[in-house]
């Protein structure tokens, strides 16, 4: 049975600025010298700004030794994470997009919608992820440690963004 996890992260900054931030490459690029301290090998694998928004694919390599026994007991290789991020056209009322992670030969999934839309104080980025782990007995227990995982991942991600934004925009 799969796990539902929604996120919020507020700006103060304009919802144009965020998407402005999200739309470019040395916006990744420095996020990934952020994931390296962690993920040495952490990568922007494709990255495509044009007409229909903005598609990013980013890899991290996560040493086995590294992740909780739990993980361990199903990964017997490092982990491989490719993650996808979508924004549509800019829309000043409502920016869509999407965003998701694999891993080879990995136990389950992890998918979700994301919504940039203005508030009173700047915008927010609205995250909906669902994830599924399809290993009996043990697959609520690491959707539960992948959700945790995520909401300090995104956390961590929001305020980077902010601060980014407020050195280079």
């Amino acid at each position: 049975m799969a796990r539902r996890l929604s996120y919020s992260a507020r700006y103060h900054h304009a919802p144009k600025k965020v998407y402005e931030a999200l739309s470019l490459r040395e916006f990744w690029d420095a996020q990934m010298d952020e994931f390296r301290k962690l993920t040495p090998q952490s990568e922007i694998d494709s990255y495509t700004v044009g007409d229909n928004g903005v598609d990013v694919v980013l890899k991290q390599v996560l040493p086995r030794t590294e992740l909780p026994p739990i993980a361990q007991t199903v990964m017997t290789k490092d982990m491989i994470i490719t993650r996808t991020e979508s924004l549509g056209p800019f829309d000043p009322d409502s920016t869509k997009g999407t965003y998701g992670a694999s891993i080879p030969a990995g136990p389950g999934s992890l998918t979700g919608v994301q919504e940039l839309f203005p508030t009173e104080t700047g915008c927010t980025i609205r995250r909906t992820t669902e994830v599924k782990v399809y290993i009996p007995f043990i697959n609520g227990k690491l959707e539960q440690l992948m959700l945790v995982n995520l909401v300090d991942l995104f956390r961590g991600e929001a305020e980077f963004t902010s601060g980014w934004i407020d050195a280079n925009l």
